[in-house]
C-alpha cells in the first residue's frame, strides 16, 4: 500500500489537481484535516471508505489507523491543505512512515497564497520592484522560529511577504515592518481565500489592522506585503517578451517571428 500526502488546495474543490482527486476517490482510507479541508473535497471518497477529520486527532492516533491500513493493504489518501510541502506538517508523518517501512507519495496542490494572488488580480514579482517572494509566518503560540529567521531580516530585502498565522498579532508586524517598507507599503489581508466566505481585505500599513479588527478576522488568513501588491504602479515591461532581446526560443529579434508565431 501507499500514503498518498495530497495537496487539496486553498478551499475550493476545484483547486483540487486531477491527480489529486482521483486518488481520493480509489483509496479505501481517507484522513483529511477538516478544519482546513472542505468535505467537499472528500466527497469523492470511493463508497465505503474510512473517511476520518484529522482536525482533533493526535500524531499517534493518525499513525495506528495508517499502519492499520497497511495491515490490511489499503492505500491511505492523507489530504492537507494548500499544498503539504508549506506547513503541512508531514515531516515528522513522514519519519514516522520511514520507520515504519510505509511507502508514501506527494502530491502537491496550490498554496493559498498563489490563490490569494489570484483572487487580487496581481502578479507578486513585478519587474524592478520586486523578483522573490518569502513565505514565513509569527511564532505566537506554534513552533518557534529559526533565530535567524524574522520579519525584520526578510524585510530588508524589500521582498514580498506572504505571513501566515500572524493575523492576532499584527500590531507586533507593524512594528517590525514598517521602518523597512514604510507607513503607505500595501498590505492584503486574505481570509479563508478560496472559500465561500472568502473576504478580501486592502490597505496599508496607516489602517489595515483597523480593517482586520472591523472585519472581525481572528484566523485563517494570509497577511502579503510588499510594493508589488500596489493597485496601480509605474513598471519596466519584462525583458521576457522584449523584441530587442533575444533568448534561446526566440534566437533574432524582429516582428517577423511574432508574426510567424501567430502563423
Amino acid at each position: 500500500m501507499t500514503v498518498y500526502f495530497i495537496g487539496a488546495g486553498p478551499g475550493d474543490p476545484d483547486l483540487i489537481t486531477i491527480r489529486g482527486r482521483a486518488l481520493i476517490s480509489r483509496c479505501p482510507v481517507c484522513l483529511y484535516a477538516g478544519s482546513l479541508v472542505p468535505e467537499a473535497v472528500v466527497a469523492f471518497a470511493p463508497e465505503g471508505a474510512r473517511v476520518l477529520d484529522s482536525a482533533a486527532m493526535t500524531l499517534d492516533q493518525t499513525h495506528a489507523e495508517i499502519v492499520a491500513a497497511h495491515a490490511r493493504g489499503e492505500d491511505v489518501a492523507r489530504v492537507h491543505s494548500g499544498d503539504p510541502a508549506l506547513y503541512g506538517a508531514i515531516a515528522e508523518q513522514i519519519r514516522r512512515l520511514k520507520a515504519a517501512g510505509i511507502a508514501y507519495e506527494i502530491v502537491p496542490g496550490v498554496s493559498a497564497y498563489s490563490a490569494a494572488a489570484a483572487a487580487i488580480g496581481q502578479e507578486l514579482t513585478i519587474p524592478g520592484v520586486a523578483q522573490s517572494i518569502v513565505l514565513t509566518r509569527v511564532s505566537m503560540q506554534s513552533t518557534a522560529m529559526p533565530s535567524g529567521e524574522t520579519l525584520e531580516n526578510f524585510a530588508r530585502t524589500g521582498a514580498t511577504l506572504v505571513i501566515h498565522l500572524g493575523i492576532r498579532n499584527m500590531r507586533e508586524i507593524e512594528r517590525q515592518l514598517v521602518p523597512h517598507y514604510g507607513v503607505d507599503c500595501p498590505v492584503v489581508v486574505a481570509y479563508r481565500v478560496g472559500w465561500p466566505d472568502q473576504a478580501i481585505l486592502r490597505g496599508t500599513f496607516a489602517d489595515i489592522r483597523a480593517r482586520v479588527r472591523e472585519a472581525k478576522i481572528t484566523r485563517t488568513a494570509l497577511i502579503l506585503v510588499g510594493p508589488a501588491l500596489a493597485e496601480t504602479q509605474d513598471f519596466v515591461d519584462s525583458a521576457l517578451y522584449d523584441p530587442a532581446k533575444p533568448h534561446v526560443l526566440r534566437p533574432v529579434a524582429g516582428v517577423d517571428l511574432v508574426e510567424d508565431h501567430n502563423t
